[in-house]
């Protein structure tokens, strides 16, 4: 990965590239004992890797709206997958545009639009305004989500799959090439192996390699930067490696249950557990990730298609390199969530501990301003929200700062020390979810939020269930919950003063900024609105010009 210097006419880009569900550890940069993903590892030498990157909301939907609009997830409302982003919500591309910057998607967003929103005003799908409304405010090149499953009832995504349509195009003889070939092996019967059950983990998927999702996204990527004139911003949003957990040959066989770490995970977690995390930790899926077999097949298969979406990195990243891009893109790497993998009694993400709420983030910026930071670690307490204003930034313009609640990151990357966020808010609703109904919970006592400090981690339930808190300085691993005790409240009682400071925050005033409000005093005055004197000379004289002199007729005297 060469680095020239970007020249002064150049329009920067922003690569912004999201994986789904990566954790923050299953990087070799980041000390992985075994993976290793050298083109990750090009991006930090030459960039920032963020150590302490904490996401609003440890589930697909709720965080990606919180990436896209640079709010949390109280703040935007859209918090679990199918929860509609409302109607109206600004977005990172409604800021870009209007800076001159284009804002494109590629691959998966989880949106789901505001139907009856968009009906309300008149919106229709198919203008330019309401195409946005509907992908999260990108121009979509091509959206794909990604999970083209089917069961009785139909489709879980009723729309079109592009990347289905690409698969029958290459002659794969199915009406859902994704399930039965993208994310199937095949048994020793010959049948369907499909990656939806964890004994077929270990199987190649049956797939020619190139045509796998993966490739195939990178391939629709490097279509778009060779078309597009400088100035974009490309969310480059690969599905991988996202569960189903298969992956093809040569990956599926990278790795195998010697790789696999031991659990994470203490007895003493299951000891008088607060209630919602023994309610997941007992699911059908913590269930899964408990077993030594199920961990033994699945975590190779996550391990191979990481490594495939490394390889696929180096793609992106010798293109760039082969055009001449390298010099005027900005490149970020992160992840929504990550993934327990049996850690912590636990599968799949949706609570707070490290591998779940923690994502790996790296961003390298092409221009001499960054120089001095290359190859270096922040270990800031950064949130997934401040990319949206740091890409503002990068744009030219001014964050507004009264609608996006992140701060720009491009202050660490020059180097400076600027003055921060104490502590990083993460949120969970899991009503929707059987835990709320097993709990006995109404739907809007489901709640969970997460304080951490950089060493003291609470994490409050509302519904009058017991907090939980962390020291990860003495506690790294996250086994001693300090809250089923009371020799630890001074700590639990200073970080829900966070929580309530936080909770205080100015959200909602969207429509006015600081500068707006300040410029607005005393308009009303210099436009004859003038209640409250007593003769008049409370105020300057040309304000009351236009109600003195003689008076124009008499009408008192009949």
């Amino acid at each position: 990965m060469t680095h020239p210097t970007q020249t002064p006419d150049q329009k920067l880009n922003i690569l912004f590239i999201m994986y789904d569900q990566l954790r923050f550890d299953y990087l070799s940069c980041a000390g992985h004992p075994h993976l290793e993903t050298p083109h990750f590892d090009r991006v930090a030498a030459q960039g920032v890797r963020f150590t302490n990157a904490y996401v609003q909301s440890p589930i697909c939907g709720a965080s990606r709206m919180s990436f896209y609009t640079g709010r949390y997830t109280s703040s935007h409302g859209a918090q679990w997958n199918g929860f509609p982003l409302r109607v109206g919500e600004q977005t990172m591309g409604d800021h870009l545009r209007k800076l001159g910057m284009s804002c494109w998607l590629l691959g998966k967003t989880h949106m789901k639009a505001d139907v009856a929103g968009m009906e309300r005003l008149g919106l229709s799908p198919d203008s330019v305004i309401g195409a946005r409304q509907a992908e999260c405010g990108f121009d979509a090149w091509i959206r794909d989500d990604g999970l083209w499953a089917e069961g009785p009832d139909g489709f879980y995504d009723a729309k079109r799959s592009p990347y289905n349509e690409y698969l029958k195009s290459k002659g794969y003889p199915s009406e859902n090439p994704w399930s039965d070939f993208a994310n199937a092996g095949i048994d020793d019967e010959g049948d369907i192996a499909s990656g939806w059950m964890f004994r077929n983990a270990d199987k190649p998927a049956n797939i020619r390699e190139e045509d796998s999702e993966t490739p195939w996204l990178t391939q629709k990527t490097i279509e778009f930067m060779d078309q597009a004139e400088d100035g974009w911003c490309a969310h480059v949003s690969y599905i991988k490696p996202h569960w189903p957990y298969i992956v093809p040959a040569p990956y599926h066989a990278m790795y195998g249950p010697e790789h696999v770490p031991p659990a994470t995970r203490s007895e003493a977690e299951r000891e008088n557990p607060q209630p919602v995390f023994g309610a997941y930790m007992n699911n059908r899926i913590g269930q899964a990730f408990q077993r030594d077999d199920v961990r033994e097949k699945v975590i190779p298969a996550y391990m191979g298609l990481i490594k495939q979406c490394d390889d696929q990195l180096g793609v992106l990243l010798d293109h760039l390199d082969r055009t001449g891009r390298m010099q005027n893109t900005m490149i970020v790497l992160t992840s929504d969530h990550g993934d327990y993998l049996g850690d912590h009694w636990m599968g799949e993400k949706d609570l707070f501990h490290e591998p779940s709420v923690k994502i790996p983030m790296i961003i390298f910026d092409p221009r001499s301003s960054a120089d001095a930071t290359r190859g270096t670690t922040c270990d800031a307490l950064v949130e997934a929200i401040d990319l949206a204003p740091t890409f503002v930034e990068v744009a030219g313009g001014d964050v507004p700062d009264h609608i996006l609640e992140g701060r720009s990151l491009l202050p660490w990357l020059r180097g400076e020390t600027p003055e921060w966020r104490q502590f990083a808010i993460s949120e969970y609703d899991y009503s929707a979810t059987p835990q709320c109904v097993q709990l006995g919970l109404e739907p809007r006592d489901a709640r969970l939020f997460m304080v951490f400090d950089g060493r003291f981690k609470l994490i409050h339930a509302e519904g009058g269930l017991r907090p939980m808190l962390f020291d990860l300085q003495e506690d790294p691993q996250e086994f001693n919950d300090l809250a089923k005790g009371n020799s630890h409240q001074a700590e639990l009682d200073r970080l829900y003063d966070c929580l309530a400071g936080w909770g205080r925050r100015l959200a909602q005033r969207v429509t006015m900024s600081e500068d707006d409000i300040k410029s607005a005093r005393g308009r009303s005055a210099r436009k004859g609105i003038l209640p409250f004197l007593m003769d008049g000379t409370e105020v300057p004289d040309e304000l009351t010009e236009k109600y003195r002199g003689k008076a124009p007729a008499n009408y008192l005297d009949g």
